[in-house]
């Protein structure tokens, strides 16, 4: 069953760049994640991973299948290029897709920049965890997360029972 701690919804944080991977340059989407979520969530883990479906795919089913996250938020890997591979990874390993997260994400975030509707970014389900994924940029990543998080408690209580 996802897990809550204190009462909040365990979470896990996962980054995809190669460059902040390697410590070319330092991750910027992290503090933000961690700052949009709230009191209401217990991170429970933080990955920086390089863009690699396969590692990516490892580490989403170790959070939903030994049940230690409720939700997991990727941030990177969600555009055009052959690295970002986020959306494949991701759709690799749910049960089933959550396609308003995605779709609402994209709508607001339109309003803002008009290059959002090449964001492939998805939502799903792995056994109990919500699964999604979110752009790469900070600012994009503030946004993603006002979007989704009225809804995020509903969803977790629903994957929960």
């Amino acid at each position: 069953m996802a897990q809550t701690v204190n009462g909040r919804f365990t979470v896990a944080l996962i980054v995809l760049s190669d460059r902040a991977a390697d410590g070319t340059r330092p991750d910027a989407c992290l503090p933000v994640m961690r700052e949009y979520l709230g009191a209401g969530y217990e991170i429970v883990r933080e990955v920086i991973l390089p863009d690699d479906a396969s590692r990516l795919q490892a580490e989403l089913i170790d959070l939903a299948d030994t049940s230690s996250a409720a939700l997991v938020l990727t941030s990177g890997g969600t555009g055009l290029s052959p690295r970002d591979r986020t959306p494949q990874a991701t759709l690799a390993v749910i049960d089933y897709e959550v396609p308003g997260i995605g779709e609402a994400i994209r709508a607001a975030s339109l309003a803002h920049v008009r290059t959002a509707m090449l964001s492939r970014a998805v939502a799903g389900v792995r056994y109990r965890t919500l699964i999604v994924n979110l752009p790469g940029n900070p600012k994009a990543v503030a946004e993603s997360i006002a979007v989704i998080a009225p809804v995020l408690p509903h969803a977790l209580e629903l994957l929960a029972q």
